[in-house]
């Protein structure tokens, strides 16, 4: 499996969830509503979820295994970084 696409949408309020990613996987399957979110410990992905009836929130879509999990987190959050740096050096170039 590969992840052959990220796009990154900045969450521009306060708080601590700071953008949505969209994943796609071999050019052929597309995960929507990957949360980047700033925690005690830096930041971490949380995957798809919805509210049960029982007031829970549970995963729709989530990898099976902790290497997965890793490979997914590292990239989105990678990509995340760049955003960053990216806007960050737009603003720079709009200052001159």
């Amino acid at each position: 499996m590969n992840i052959t696409a990220v796009r990154v949408r900045k969450v521009a309020k306060d708080g601590k969830m700071k953008a949505v990613v969209s994943i796609t996987l071999d050019d052929e399957f597309v995960i929507h509503d990957i949360k980047v979110i700033e925690g005690e410990k830096g930041l971490f992905i949380a995957m798809p979820s919805r509210k049960a009836s029982d007031g829970e929130y549970r995963d729709i879509a989530h990898p099976i295994n902790s290497e997965t999990r890793s490979m997914i987190q590292q990239i989105v959050l990678q990509r995340y970084e760049e955003a960053l740096a990216n806007d960050d050096a737009a603003d720079d170039s709009e200052a001159f």
